[in-house]
């Protein structure tokens, strides 16, 4: 497989159509190798249109959601990032890049070492990967400007709210199978949020998140 042709046809082909434009956003992605981050096994599906299948039956993201969640984020260097699931670790390299630092909670340690390990490979070095369960833990130690939950869930706690600081921007996708939202919910200031929905989609549910309720937005 000649990967640099791969990756470009995954930018031309799936991430520009879905209306990824910036150019931060395409840069980092082209940079950052995300077949570093797949399973050896799936190495020849690691720019298709896909879930790849990782450890513990966890998936990662398709590059076209991967790469909306990064734009709308819309992320500064100076931002201080919550990834809730780090999985393979591929979004957390890419907001690593575009932040200031990146705290990524996951729920198996084997996939938050795996992680880890290619992280440090690259020599990304300003994120925090935390063996946690992100719905139970009390001690975040900060408030972020940043927080992307990298898959589905029919509700999430207020806890994720609660974290969010004072213009601070959280990507979800709330809603069960087959039709789920995506979407991007902004601090206002301490008593206000703003809700935008962003696109329809069909992810994966966080581990742990079946036994919340339903919420809708």
């Amino acid at each position: 497989m000649d990967i640099e042709q791969a990756r470009l046809n995954m930018i031309e082909q799936q991430i520009r159509p879905w209306d990824v434009l910036d150019v931060d956003v395409l840069h980092v992605i082209e940079k950052t190798p995300r077949e570093l981050f797949v399973p050896d096994r799936y190495q020849n599906l690691a720019f298709s249109d896909l879930e790849i299948p990782l450890q513990r039956g966890q998936f990662m993201l398709t590059p076209k959601i991967e790469a909306r969640m990064l734009q709308a984020l819309q992320v500064i260097p100076s931002d201080e990032v919550l990834v809730v699931g780090t999985g393979s670790g591929f979004t957390s390299a890419c907001l690593a890049k575009l932040g200031k630092h990146v705290d990524t909670v996951e729920y198996y340690a084997d996939l938050s070492a795996r992680a880890q390990s290619i992280l440090e490979r690259l020599a990304i070095n300003n994120v925090n990967c935390i063996r946690d369960d992100a719905l139970s833990k009390q001690d975040y130690s900060t408030q972020y400007d940043v927080i992307a939950v990298t898959a589905s869930m029919p509700a999430y706690p207020a806890i994720f709210e609660k974290l969010l600081a004072d213009n601070g921007r959280m990507f979800v996708i709330v809603g069960t199978a087959p039709v789920m939202q995506a979407q991007l919910i902004t601090r206002i200031n301490a008593q206000s949020l703003c809700y935008t929905r962003l696109f329809e989609t069909n992810v994966r549910p966080l581990t742990g998140v079946k036994e919340l309720q339903d919420f809708q937005l």
